[in-house]
């Protein structure tokens, strides 16, 4: 199974569900599209994602939106629940597109990052 959390409107996100479509999926797994701007993030799922990823948390975020701005979410003394929190009230925060598989997550950004999870 390959989950991918995807934002339509944007197109480094439909690029790499093209890209899991014609070129990396050669086994046909199932995908999962989760349009998360629709369907509600957790903590727990956001924490789980960030496991998979190994990165900070602010790494999952993206900093140019303005709501990340408008809440201080930069400052140095937010810890990663507050920061979870955040993302879960503001799901546009959450850096796209981020793709499951196998255990195993990356964000792809840039597209060409999906190629990571296909590698043996």
């Amino acid at each position: 199974m390959i989950t991918i959390y995807h934002n339509p409107r944007c197109s480094k996100s439909r690029g790499a569900c093209e890209l899991v479509d014609t070129t990396f999926n050669v086994t046909n797994d199932p995908v999962k599209i989760v349009e998360y701007l629709r369907e509600p993030l957790t903590v727990a799922l956001l924490k789980e994602l960030n496991r998979m990823l190994g990165c900070s948390v602010r790494e999952m975020m993206r900093d140019t939106e303005p709501e990340y701005k408008q809440l201080d979410l930069g400052a140095d003394d937010m810890d990663d629940n507050q920061l979870y929190e955040a993302i879960v009230k503001h799901p546009i925060l959450l850096q796209r597109p981020i793709l499951v598989r196998n255990g195993k997550a990356v964000i792809g950004r840039p597209p060409e990052n999906v190629k990571a999870l296909f590698d043996k």
